[in-house]
């Protein structure tokens, strides 16, 4: 039986509005301590923000971020996943797109998050195919931190 992304995805995801401003979501990273918010509209998940957006889209290019809203600066398309997908194939899709953390979605409506560290602490397993796919395909420097921290 293999593992579903269901058995490993946190379920309180943090998410914030489209329209509210860069401001807000950097004092909402800071009070849960997070890297990233989900950009929610009508409980569908329509991007994310990351600290990564927060310095190339508004400091770098010296937007005030009291003006400047999620909407202008999220990362979009969302890639997502479904609950019942095999978890392998999640983490593959996560470094084909060269991306660390993946939206969970159900008919639509956002029910959680898994993200490489969750699923690197989750199972030893699951180190071995993180292994296998860091051979094969050279990992983006944003989740080389997270292979090397749990797996060398």
């Amino acid at each position: 039986m293999s593992l579903k992304v269901e058995d490993v995805m946190v379920t309180d995801v943090i998410s914030i509005s489209a329209r509210a401003t860069v401001k807000k979501a950097a004092e909402i990273m800071n009070k849960y301590e997070i890297g990233s918010l989900l950009v929610v509209e009508n409980n569908r998940a329509i991007g994310i923000i990351t600290e990564r957006d927060l310095l190339k889209r508004v400091v770098a290019k010296a937007l005030n971020p009291a003006k400047t809203r999620v909407k202008e600066i999220m990362s979009k398309p969302l890639i997502v996943a479904e609950p019942d997908m095999d978890l392998e194939e999640a983490v593959k899709l996560m470094f084909e797109m060269k991306i660390k953390k993946l939206p969970v979605v159900k008919d639509g409506k956002l029910v959680g998050l898994v993200s490489l560290t969750d699923v690197a602490r989750f199972q030893p397993h699951m180190i071995k195919i993180l292994k296998k796919l860091a051979e094969r395909h050279i990992p983006p420097r944003r989740i080389e931190k997270v292979l090397h921290y749990y797996i060398t």
